[in-house]
């Protein structure tokens, strides 16, 4: 297992040799790579297998699991059909509030 300091000193040797879009590109595929694991991930803590998500074929469970960008209905339509609700919050980056009760804000629940 490699340690956090290799990891931190790959990225850091990255910076220095990648322009910022390259950067902003590498950075947004991590994390739509990291959206398609926590997807399947999820299915499979549900004990599904792709074939078995009621509404889905399988096909388009894989697609929903690799793609790029997913829209909302489709993410939502998705988590429903395992059985699950999704609520998603909206919230300040900075963290600085007023108010408790304006620190995050449900924008979707399902």
């Amino acid at each position: 297992m490699r340690s956090k300091r290799q990891y931190s000193d790959f990225f850091s040797n990255a910076q220095k040799s990648m322009n910022s879009e390259s950067i902003r590109r590498a950075e947004k595929k991590a994390e739509n790579i990291l959206l398609n694991l926590k997807l399947a991930d999820l299915r499979k803590k549900m004990g599904l297998k792709q074939t078995e998500i009621p509404g889905f074929s399988q096909t388009s469970i894989s697609r929903i699991e690799t793609r790029e960008d997913l829209k909302l209905s489709t993410l939502i339509g998705y988590i429903n059909a395992l059985g699950m609700n999704i609520e998603i919050r909206a919230f300040s980056k900075s963290g600085k509030r007023k108010k408790e009760k304006d620190r995050n804000i449900l924008i979707l629940k399902s």
